[in-house]
């Protein structure tokens, strides 16, 4: 046994590092049992990676890239398809390069290695989680791993390497995997200089000429041999050359002369080109599986909020969420980049909206199995809209909620309430503390909740046009249209009070003293507070609104807050002190005289009680919600946008005449 030191200039192809996963094995098929192959792996080469899910290319900085513990590797990312695990990581030249075990027995590994043993040409591709994402964009240029790069890309300054995957064809032609085979009496020594080649020499008889055997790296007997007879040598080599390059010419066929090409130079056999031809037939896979986690539904949400300029939207999110939002979406995001954003989280690889429906598809998740979107923009574009929805919903008048008692109902079935007033007085407690049995009386009020709704969309158009401002306006109609709903049902309710505020129920006054003035508010506070209940006891009751329509409005405020009130007429009075000041409060609402309404009346006014104490009308709230609910979803087939629907749950009843009176203001 002598040992021969091989140069890489001296070396086959076949030995070079940069192309190979190399796999080691002892000798013997005991030995190979019991010890694990070993594999090395130029993982990453350190340059722009094009990844689906990324609207710009992404380079990894490796001075960022941290190592999640026990980094796995698998077959194409698939979790399942197990092969081995990292136990080297080495940063050199701009580039990744790892080492480890084929540890796993499942049958993607025994692939992989029986793949690598017939000299398939593995490629590898990483896996990693980003935690920060640098945007530099367009005409800007930046620096990592060591080179230069021009915007519009995608930095991963901070990500975690989670595992490393063999993949048949990668998008980043410089990484490798290769397996390396070891013989007996072999070892290579992997130090990016000279290769140290054991081989075991063996002298021939004269007549057979001298002849040394070498190992090759791949583990075949690529035996080099002085032959006695030079010219017979060299006659076979050209006919083995010819043939060798007319069965490459027929394997690569019409489809595929670059790689026949390359095969005549480098002088690859048939079954290297066959699995050439066969790599290259496969679909390409991403070069990394890399997953943005710096971009999420909240992200969106607040990059939205902060678009629209939604007053005290920055109090709504953390101040991470705020500077993700920010960095990502300089000067805005747009509705087509919003929907992007949703659809490459849940998997759509396309890299633009042309094709709209699709992009609908998938950020809607229609067809989607759950466990793969990661992204709901139905929940985002929802959120964002009830935030807008609210605005609408506010902008219109809300005195009905001043005047009323709020009902929370849990179904939509009809509910009864009983007169607060009457015979419940305590009665005296007879000697051994026995109490005597009340009564809820006989007099009942019911009340109902029924469902409104309306549905608006943002059609294709708007998509088009990039507006986001379309899932604001939306939202704000519904939300005013929600407002107006409630005020419509509430004021014609309450204005056809014909049969409930009358001389029978004592709490309407007629006549021209009954004009709003000084006058005409006593007189009505003295029948409110001379009403009775059914055992003919006063109520105990006090007034605390007074209720005017616009026309009324001046006086209305003047009685409440003024300390006294001039006639400058000719009466004979001269009221200068106001009795009325700071008793009840003014409220004004713009129905009480609109002529649509039943009951409508520029002159008429009311004096209600406190809603808490006795209420004159009520309404009630599904499951106490107050405000409007807005959903979103993509279109149904025949309508190309987005649909949102708005509905609110509520009803409206009057309640105890003795409650409130009302005051006619004219004879």
């Amino acid at each position: 046994m002598r040992k021969r030191t091989v140069k890489t200039s001296d070396a086959p192809r076949e030995l070079k590092f940069i192309a190979a996963i190399n796999m080691e094995a002892a000798a013997g098929p005991d030995a190979q049992a019991a010890r694990p192959r070993r594999f090395h792996m130029d993982a990453y080469s350190g340059g722009t990676l094009a990844i689906a899910g990324w609207r710009f290319p992404v380079v990894v900085d490796l001075n960022g890239l941290t190592v999640r513990g026990g980094a796995k590797v698998y077959l194409d990312h698939d979790r399942a398809a197990r092969v081995g695990h990292i136990d080297g990581i080495q940063v050199e030249h701009g580039g990744l390069r790892v080492s480890g075990v084929i540890s796993s027995t499942t049958q993607a590994a025994r692939e992989v290695v029986a793949d690598a043993d017939n000299g398939y040409p593995w490629q590898a591709s990483i896996g990693a989680s980003v935690r920060e994402v640098e945007f530099v964009g367009e005409g800007k240029m930046v620096t990592v791993n060591g080179r230069e790069f021009a915007g519009p890309l995608n930095v991963a300054r901070r990500a975690s390497l989670q595992e490393v995957s063999f993949v048949g064809n990668g998008a980043d032609d410089a990484t490798s995997a290769s397996i390396a085979a070891g013989i007996a009496g072999e070892r290579l020594q992997m130090d990016g200089t000279d290769k140290t080649v054991e081989t075991q020499e063996k002298q021939d008889t004269p007549e057979a000429g001298a002849q040394v055997q070498a190992q090759a790296l791949a583990g075949a007997d690529d035996a080099v041999v002085v032959a006695a007879d030079p010219v017979a040598e060299m006659r076979a080599k050209a006919a083995a050359e010819e043939e060798r390059i007319t069965v490459v010419r027929k394997v690569c066929g019409g489809d595929h002369a670059d790689i026949a090409a390359r095969a005549i130079k480098e002088g690859w056999d048939t079954t290297k080109t066959e699995l050439e031809v066969l790599r290259a037939s496969r679909p390409k896979a991403p070069a990394a599986h890399v997953v943005d986690q710096t971009v999420n539904g909240t992200v969106l949400e607040a990059a939205c909020l902060l678009t629209a300029g939604l007053a005290g939207a920055e109090k709504q999110y953390e101040e991470k969420t705020l500077d993700a939002a920010s960095k990502r979406f300089r000067g805005g995001i747009g509705l087509q980049e919003l929907l992007l954003e949703a659809a490459w989280a849940n998997g759509y690889a396309g890299r633009n909206f042309r094709n709209s429906r699709e992009v609908l598809r998938f950020a809607f998740a229609r067809d989607i199995q759950a466990g793969f979107s990661t992204i709901d923009i139905g929940g985002i574009l929802s959120n964002v809209a009830n935030k807008f929805l609210l605005d609408g919903f506010f902008s219109v008048e809300r005195t009905w909620r001043n005047i009323c008692a709020v009902r929370n109902v849990g179904d939509f079935k009809t509910v009864t309430s009983y007169r607060l007033i009457g015979a419940d007085q305590y009665q005296p407690v007879a000697p051994g503390g026995e109490l005597k049995h009340g009564t809820l009386g006989e007099e009942q009020y019911t009340n109902k909740a029924d469902t409104f709704g309306l549905l608006l969309s943002i059609d294709r158009r708007d998509m088009i046009n990039d507006d986001l401002g379309a899932i604001t306006l939306v939202p704000r109609k519904l939300g005013r249209g929600s407002g107006l709903k409630i005020n419509d049902v509430f004021w014609t309710i309450f204005l056809a009070n014909s049969s409930f505020f009358t001389s029978g129920n004592k709490n309407y006054l007629t006549g021209a003293d009954t004009a709003l003035t000084i006058d005409g508010l006593t007189k009505a506070e003295v029948m409110f507070l001379d009403q009775v209940d059914s055992d003919g006891k006063p109520i105990g009751i006090m007034p605390a609104i007074l209720l005017v329509p616009t026309a009324l409005s001046a006086m209305g405020t003047q009685l409440f807050k003024s300390l006294e009130i001039r006639d400058t007429t000719a009466s004979t009075k001269y009221p200068i002190a106001n009795p009325h000041q700071g008793k009840f409060r003014a409220e004004v609402s713009r129905y009480l005289a609109n002529t649509k309404y039943t009951g409508a009346s520029a002159k008429a006014w009311y004096l209600l009680a406190d809603p808490a104490d006795l209420p004159v009308i009520e309404v009630a709230f599904l499951n106490g919600q107050e405000s409007p609910t807005i959903e979103t979803a993509d279109a149904d087939f025949n309508v190309l946008g987005i649909q949102m629907r708005g509905y609110h749950d509520f009803g409206v009843a009057l309640q105890d005449p003795r409650g409130g009176l009302k005051a006619k203001g004219e004879a």
